[in-house]
């Protein structure tokens, strides 16, 4: 391999991957996609096919490069904790040694605002709180110690960043939409967990991106946002159940209308999450009721990006309401009466 990049992408085929793939190439950067497989075809990038824990894999793709972007992390719905394990922290681990090997002085790691969430309420949370003393979920507690590993590796010649986003969402969304939508279609969306007044954060692709690019170009020697962890977010938090309506009805479905009490519902998940222990003993089963999706539909959890405005000089480059219209248009195929809803 000969020449140099910009960036690498570490989960570059992936939602944000291939987003943030996107707008660097609009920003004039040369840019590389580093993944377990190949989703796209773009002449302007750079495609490297190869496992995140394999060191010859990963230390091709790093030759040249000046900044890292890792972004690539099994879905928290696989509910995979060994997979979450290697991944997120062993894999983490040896992204590091071989960005220094490589001679790599940049790293942005896609981190979750869900690092301080415990399934309580959190109403304009500041980076300052906490890290998750008890874990909702698997996924969860391998995002803290990633986060950590890459915050603690930050050094005079090396400068690291993590950037919380949260409750991504827009067009070639993955499960949000499609998950949702499928659900309204067969007539199963139609129940509200607690009061549906809980205010949380939706952050459209293109804000989480810009955050990230911002990031990237601040780190340097003597930086302020070297080695520390910034929140991301569309900075309009909404009501949880307002903005799954607006997304059902945008895509021609009848929005939910039946209230459920919130403690039953989490009561219920945490039954089917002891089962499924048990039952997992001898078959595979992870149920679709989890206590995280209840706590997350059903609590407060939106966070201030002060930090970001202050450091990087970060603001929304597009609206909620933009952000909203933009991804129901482009999910026609999921309209109701639309082929893909045959």
């Amino acid at each position: 391999m000969t020449g140099k990049a910009d960036y690498l992408v570490i989960g570059g085929c992936g939602f944000l991957g291939r987003h943030l793939c996107e707008h660097l190439l609009q920003r004039g950067y040369s840019v590389r996609a580093f993944d377990i497989r190949k989703t796209f075809d773009n002449d302007k990038i750079d495609f490297y096919i190869g496992d995140l824990c394999s060191e010859e894999d990963v230390l091709t793709a790093l030759e040249g490069v000046t900044c890292v972007f890792h972004c690539a992390s099994p879905s928290p719905l696989s509910n995979n904790r060994a997979l979450f394990h290697k991944v997120n922290v062993e894999g983490t681990k040896l992204l590091i040694s071989l960005c220094k090997k490589a001679g790599v002085k940049k790293l942005v790691l896609t981190s979750s605002a869900s690092v301080v969430y415990e399934g309580n309420n959190i109403q304009g949370g500041k980076e300052d709180l906490p890290y998750a003393a008890k874990p909702i979920d698997p996924y969860t507690e391998t995002k803290i110690l990633q986060e950590q590993i890459v915050l603690a590796a930050n050094s005079s010649d090396f400068y690291t960043v993590a950037v919380r986003p949260h409750g991504i969402f827009g067009p070639r969304d993955p499960h949000l939409v499609p998950t949702t939508a499928g659900l309204a279609r067969r007539g199963k969306f139609k129940y509200i967990i607690g009061d549906g007044k809980n205010l949380v954060d939706f952050t459209y692709i293109d804000n989480v991106v810009h955050g990230h690019i911002l990031a990237s170009e601040k780190l340097g020697k003597d930086s302020p946002v070297c080695g520390k962890a910034y929140h991301i977010t569309n900075d309009e938090p909404i009501y949880f159940w307002t903005f799954m309506s607006r997304i059902v009805e945008g895509l021609g479905y009848d929005p939910p209308h039946i209230y459920l009490p919130y403690f039953f519902v989490y009561f219920i998940a945490v039954i089917m999450m002891v089962v499924s222990k048990i039952v997992n003993l001898f078959v595979p089963w992870n149920p679709t009721l989890t206590p995280m999706k209840v706590a997350l539909a059903g609590t407060h959890h939106f966070y201030l990006c002060d930090h970001a405005k202050k450091d990087m000089g970060y603001k929304p480059i597009v609206s909620l309401d933009d952000g909203i219209q933009r991804t129901v248009d482009s999910f026609d195929y999921l309209k109701s009466g639309a082929d893909g809803d045959k």
